[in-house]
């Protein structure tokens, strides 16, 4: 029988192991392209290319981009209650600063995260305040203040940068390909039809495992916003809602059980119904843990401390 004091820590190793295995992956498939292309000095050169383009990506501050997507600040004076819970769970996650809330006037149910941990954002639009009670708006904003404090934002660029990079080397590749092929038609010079599947596939499996790091790192998210409410049911409620409501009335009355066309390995996030099922077993494992137990997350968020009931979202009756 498993440790009920373990099991999450166990979850967290998974997940960590997961996404270096994942990294890894991608790792070597570039420099496994800089090998082909430029013999063992080509997998150091890629290597360092990549390193290189991590850190020279334009980290622009995330008002910037939220300017351009007509976002609107919201400050502490005008939504005291919504910034009472991130400023509560800032504070668990150890936070150095508390991220900046943005609102964006969408139906659409929506949160999401950009930025460092010292100038983060969270974006949150109409549809969601609306539609989410205390409680599990609370558990979408521990979910995003669980990406900044696992620097999930730090680990989605660097895929991206390998998956570019990735795509670069291949196009290269191809390309030097097509420059000698008179030599390989008149003459003995042969290329190894690996070396051309490699060149053909290597970006889409980069990509692929990009979207499966994605999945990966939700899944953490979702453990970690756990034990800053010690709610998680909460969180699988606030899901549900969202799925309900990216659904269309005639789907919802004729077509409730249906589920979506796209694969699961072309997915950035798990399904939800995966999702929910996973937080619904948390919560079991979170209510028979016994009390010395490390990490216990009971009582640790305080909602009578930062909101009462529902007047996180008073500050919209102003607006509209």
């Amino acid at each position: 029988m498993k440790d009920p004091c373990q099991t999450n820590s166990i979850k967290r190793m998974r997940n960590l192991f997961q996404t270096v295995l994942i990294l890894a992956g991608m790792l070597a498939i570039f420099g496994l392209l800089g090998w082909i292309l430029l013999g063992k000095e080509g997998i150091l050169w890629s290597l360092m290319f990549g390193v290189v383009l991590t850190f020279a990506t334009p980290r622009l501050p995330p008002k910037l981009f939220l300017q351009r997507q007509g976002a609107h600040r919201l400050h502490p004076e005008e939504a005291d209650g919504l910034y009472g819970i991130a400023r509560e769970l800032s504070r668990l996650a150890e936070l150095p600063k508390v991220p900046g809330l943005y609102y964006i006037g969408s139906e659409v149910m929506n949160a999401f995260s950009l930025g460092r941990r010292e100038d983060a954002a969270i974006v949150v639009t109409d549809g969601l305040i609306r539609g989410l009670d205390w409680r599990e708006m609370a558990a979408v904003l521990a979910h995003e203040i669980g990406h900044i404090r696992n620097n999930d934002l730090f680990i989605h660029s660097l895929a991206d940068a390998m998956t570019r990079v990735t795509g670069l080397l291949a196009t290269f590749g191809n390309i030097l390909i097509l420059l000698y092929l008179p030599m390989l038609l008149f003459s003995d010079l042969r290329i190894s039809p690996i070396v051309l599947l490699v060149l053909v596939l290597a970006p889409s499996l980069s990509s692929l495992l990009q979207l499966a790091l994605s999945r990966t790192r939700e899944f953490e998210a979702d453990l970690t916003a756990s034990y800053l409410t010690g709610d998680p049911r909460g969180l699988a409620a606030a899901l549900a809602k969202m799925e309900h409501q990216g659904r269309s009335i005639w789907e919802t009355i004729f077509r409730p059980r249906r589920k979506t066309l796209t694969p699961s390995v072309l997915r950035t996030h798990p399904h939800t119904e995966e999702r929910v099922r996973r937080l619904l077993q948390l919560a079991e494992e979170f209510e028979n843990r016994p009390p010395d137990c490390p990490e216990m997350p009971g009582g640790q968020f305080r909602q009578d401390s930062v909101a009462e009931g529902e007047m996180y979202r008073h500050w919209l009756k102003s607006w509209f």
